[in-house]
């Protein structure tokens, strides 16, 4: 793993004259505009860059980008890889090990998800509090590089407390509503049955999704803080279930996105 890091890190190191971050992005499905606002950005597309993986879903352009945001040097991903589309959890999150060896010390995630809680309305915006690993395997396993973190990694905080209270009142100030959640991952990529979301609500998750915890994962193996919010795109409620198209999914990521973006660099502008 250290070897194909170092590979990895060699190339986008020549790409963006040596850039070094201070965080790290993972824009979801549909909600990657924020990458546009870099200033001195410079782009690397994924084909560039040893043993990244193809993203082949709509939306996910496949670009590593770099530049600086609300002053912070910023590296963001245009597009991650999903267990759906056929790689194993390693290839989903080596761009987790690479960001940080490139030296980000903090994750930022992003993503379309289903909404299970009542309370909760499509177009919402969430910030995790915690999640439920339900994709049936999970990135660490395998021989583990002590390198890069220990065998048994603690998962009792997986979301960073400090970051994510600046990140609430950021909201706050703006007027945008955010609520805490747990997020349940599942592989996907057929959305779920009315009896699979009864399940999973009785779990005790709030929002399904198909990414984003096997990346936290992996931040937390590389302890890296990790900050992680979610998008309601559809409503997961058993009893009102209506058929979900890909386009409603991104129309409605389109018009939360700004709020997104707003409470972002409000973060990013906060933290020291």
């Amino acid at each position: 793993m250290k070897a194909e890091i170092d590979q990895a890190l060699a190339v986008i190191a020549e790409k963006t004259n040596n850039f070094r971050p201070d965080v790290a992005i993972i824009f979801g499905t549909g909600l990657s505009s924020l990458a546009n606002e870099l200033t001195d950005a410079i782009t690397v597309p994924y084909g560039d860059i040893p043993h990244f993986a193809k993203s082949t879903v709509e939306s996910h352009a496949g670009e590593l980008v770099c530049g600086i945001l609300c002053g912070k040097k910023v590296v963001a991903m245009k597009g991650r890889f999903h267990f759906y589309e056929g790689y194993d959890l390693q290839q989903v999150t080596f761009p987790v090990r690479v960001m940080h060896a490139m030296g980000a010390e903090l994750l930022l995630v992003s993503n379309a998800c289903g909404g299970m809680n009542p309370k909760f309305d499509v177009g919402d915006i969430c910030i995790l509090e915690d999640h439920i690993n339900f994709l049936g395997g999970n990135p660490l396993i395998g021989v583990n590089d002590d390198t890069l973190g220990p065998r048994f990694p603690d998962m009792s905080a997986p979301y960073d407390k400090e970051v994510s209270t600046l990140a609430e009142n950021v909201a706050l100030k703006a007027g945008i509503r955010m609520h805490r959640a747990v997020y349940v991952a599942v592989p996907g990529p057929c959305l779920e049955t009315r009896a699979e979301y009864r399940f999973l609500k009785a779990l005790g998750a709030d929002l399904v999704g198909m990414s984003t915890v096997p990346e936290v994962i992996v931040a937390n193996h590389e302890s890296m803080k990790v900050c992680a919010f979610s998008i309601i795109t559809d409503s997961c409620l058993p009893d009102a279930l209506h058929p979900v198209a890909l386009a409603d999914i991104l129309a409605v990521a389109a018009t939360a996105e700004p709020k997104l973006n707003t409470i972002v660099k409000g973060l990013l502008e906060e933290l020291s």
